[in-house]
């Protein structure tokens, strides 16, 4: 379509809906409508999207008047130029432009491109406020500035060689991170510059911005803020249902370090949301634990505001997602109490490393939170677990959690004691010898068995499902299998390094 035919089409779009858009009780604002003339034409998902919203059918204004626990909107203050229009493109792309080094002329508007969590608070502050203490929302930089995780990230993503009868990996490509490893846990924004492109409307200057795109859950954004709530919340519905839902966490926790969702699905949680969840209600606040839904989801035991049917509060809603989680299962090495500051970057072992503990699993204590935060978060947690369950159901679930952490603690431990003899006798080089973790056969074998095996165990304890997941899946076989593979090849070395006798 020649483009004053599309704009003329796309003019008489805006002046029939006069100023509402089609299915929308809230009015738009100019600059929504301007954008929305356009963007109907060249991007119509995205108009589709946000039409289906909540934000396109209800003011801030009528947000903040709800009472009690349907309450969405936290912030009590939002600016007076905001209140009266629905939540749409310019609400979102033009505000707080000044803090926003993307931020480009376009169209007779001043627009950025990149929404950043920040810009969300201007709504949602105490949403905003809790992620920022969530581990998430540093899972960038608790990365990137760790040079143990860097080293094994370099082992996994960095192109290999061979040289000198040896296989050496170089630092990753900007390109392959940003779709490994951070794909997940975000990328740093930078704009490089500005790029003129040939669009359907014409010549336009569009910012270039390294690391984009990514919905990553500790991106480092382009005002300085970190995480990104679409990581959840895809845009530009930003669905309350499709939070709650398991798939939207399936992206990044499928496993096998974090095998959460495969576990998830194998549960008895999982087979009843796989038969019911035609059933339930996913987009009520608060969420009634019997009523909308009768089993637990992720959002259910980490996020969401739940009620019972009387309308008590069962467990208040929080987006820092670890304040009901007193162990970190995720071993690095071991299993150990969560840490106290979400930026793990601070952390130091007693040998000095940035890890949660020693290689002997002594933990970091100063960094980690304490044995009476440990059952503070826990007791949280057992309130979402004690709305379907009985008190002796729950306690013994608990219990056979503490075993099971203890048990592939200490068989991590074993694993651990034999690599360090590996280094010790030089038949892998490790850092005493200025070597690597990572980069060597025995040392992978020795990451399977608490990166993958102890971490599956787990989590299929944590999570009271699959129990074939702790055991021949991707569990307890694997690990005492590996720990018998370190051990024969441990031996083989001896006995080939071993004098012959005459």
């Amino acid at each position: 379509m020649p483009h004053l035919t599309r704009f003329a089409f796309a003019g008489l779009i805006v002046l029939l809906t006069a100023g509402l858009v089609p299915g929308a009780d809230a009015p738009t604002s100019l600059a929504t409508q301007e954008c929305i003339e356009c963007h109907a034409i060249y991007h119509p998902g995205i108009v589709a999207d946000w039409r289906r919203s909540r934000h396109a059918v209800i003011t801030p204004r009528e947000a903040m008047a709800v009472t009690g626990t349907a309450l969405k909107v936290s912030s009590r203050q939002v600016p007076e130029a905001l209140l009266n229009t629905s939540v749409g493109c310019a609400e979102c792309h033009m505000v707080r432009g000044d803090a926003h080094a993307d931020t480009f002329e376009h169209n007779g508007y001043d627009i950025h491109v990149v929404v950043s969590p920040d810009d969300c608070a201007t709504c949602h502050a105490q949403e905003r406020e809790q992620y920022a203490d969530n581990i998430m929302a540093r899972a960038y930089t608790n990365l990137a500035e760790n040079a143990v995780y860097n080293d094994l990230e370099r082992t996994i993503l960095g192109r290999s060689t061979r040289k000198e009868g040896r296989i050496h990996f170089d630092t990753p490509d900007p390109q392959t991170k940003a779709e490994g490893c951070y794909y997940c846990h975000g990328t740093q924004l930078k704009l490089t510059g500005t790029e003129w492109r040939d669009t359907d409307a014409g010549e336009m200057e569009f910012p270039v911005i390294e690391g984009w795109p990514n919905q990553g859950v500790g991106r480092v954004n382009l005002d300085g803020s970190y995480g990104s709530c679409t990581s959840c919340h895809t845009r530009h519905q930003f669905s309350i249902e499709m939070a709650r839902k398991p798939y939207t966490c399936m992206e990044c926790h499928a496993g096998p370090d974090v095998p959460a969702y495969k576990i998830y699905a194998a549960s008895k949680h999982g087979n009843l949301f796989s038969a019911k969840a035609g059933q339930w209600r996913f987009d009520t606040v608060p969420w009634t634990v019997g009523r909308d839904f009768t089993a637990p989801t992720c959002a259910a035991c980490h996020i969401s505001l739940l009620v019972d049917e009387e309308g008590a509060v069962i467990n208040q809603r929080t987006h820092q997602m670890s304040d009901r989680l007193g162990w970190r299962l995720f071993g690095l090495i071991y299993a150990h109490p969560q840490p106290r500051s979400p930026d793990t970057t601070i952390i130091r072992n007693a040998a000095g490393l940035p890890l949660p503990t020693d290689l002997d699993g002594t933990p970091a204590k100063a960094f980690l939170i304490d044995p009476d935060e440990v059952a503070s978060r826990r007791q949280t947690m057992q309130q979402t677990c004690l709305a379907c369950h009985s008190t002796g159901w729950v306690t013994q679930h608990f219990e056979r959690l503490d075993n099971t952490i203890a048990e592939t603690n200490h068989q991590v431990r074993t694993a651990t004691d034999l690599m360090g003899a590996i280094w010790e006798k030089g038949h892998a080089r490790g850092l005493a010898h200025g070597g690597s973790l990572f980069d060597e056969y025995i040392e992978r074998r020795w990451m399977d068995t608490w990166l993958f095996y102890a971490n599956s165990t787990r989590f299929a304890s944590a999570m009271a499902g699959g129990g074939d997941y702790g055991v021949f899946e991707i569990g307890r076989y694997q690990l005492t299998r590996s720990i018998l593979e370190m051990q024969d090849w441990l031996d083989t070395r001896e006995m080939i390094a071993a004098p012959r006798k005459p």
